[in-house]
């Protein structure tokens, strides 16, 4: 009778198991995602480096996932001009811009993601 009893707990374990994976495959799973289906990335359709003058490396806090970098890519590759790479494990972002930012703009885009921009280093036209 036990036997049964601790078979029956594993059996149910395993399903519940199966049932979370998949349910997670299909909802999207991510550390901020609540379940929510991954956002769609905003493609630039100027990919050519050398038409970017200005670039920025921003250092972030909060990014923890695939789905935090593309939430905050998306911020700033929705304005014209710019072209944004996050990277999770150096909690940075490589902002390429055809125009001069300004601090406050970039904390700004960064804030309406929902992450904090602790520093910016940039560089000046033609050095990129």
């Amino acid at each position: 009778m036990g036997q049964i009893i601790v078979i029956a707990v594993l059996i149910l374990i395993i399903v519940y198991t199966v049932y979370d994976t998949v349910r997670r495959i299909r909802g999207g799973s991510s550390c901020c995602g609540g379940g929510e289906p991954a956002e769609k990335k905003i493609k630039v359709g100027d990919r050519n480096k050398k038409n970017y003058p200005y670039k920025y490396i921003l250092s972030v806090e909060g990014m923890h996932c695939a789905n935090c970098a593309r939430r905050v890519e998306n911020a700033f590759n929705a304005g014209e001009g710019r072209w944004a790479i996050a990277d999770v494990g150096k909690k940075e972002v490589t902002l390429l811009s055809k125009h001069e930012e300004t601090e406050n703009e970039l904390r700004e885009i960064t804030e309406s993601s929902g992450y904090t921009m602790i520093s910016v280093s940039g560089v000046s036209a033609g050095q990129v």
